[in-house]
């Protein structure tokens, strides 16, 4: 008797279609949220896969490029190893630097991402 009395109601007020129409409209949103959100995590997937790679490759080059430049090098001085420690030198020494002022390098990356952040928010 209640559910007669409802759906009585609802159809004298034409809410059953104001109510259907609401809930499609709400699956619809939901449904184009997941594929949004589907879509975001893919280009986030192949961008930092590319970015992977891409330093894979990189760290593959300075790797040959030291080795070759420490040979050279050695020959060139006509010992052994003294061009792997030159080289070893070369990459060691920017290193302690990176080491002694990283707490002012990190503060200077800091700000430079919060003033872009901001900038890209405007």
């Amino acid at each position: 008797m209640m559910e007669n009395l409802k759906d009585t109601i609802f159809k004298l007020l034409r809410l059953d279609n104001i109510v259907n129409s609401l809930t499609g409209y709400v699956e619809t949103r939901v449904e184009l949220l997941k594929m949004e959100v589907r879509e975001e995590m893919a280009k986030v997937i192949s961008h930092g896969l590319m970015l992977i790679i891409l330093f894979l490759l990189g760290l593959l080059f300075v790797v040959f490029i030291s080795i070759g430049l420490a040979n050279y090098i050695s020959s060139y001085f006509a010992d052994a190893h003294s061009g792997y420690w030159i080289v070893a030198g070369i990459y060691g020494v920017p290193c302690l630097i990176l080491i002694l002022f990283q707490k002012k390098i990190s503060r200077f990356f800091e700000r430079y991402l919060i003033e872009k952040s901001k900038q890209k928010s405007k």
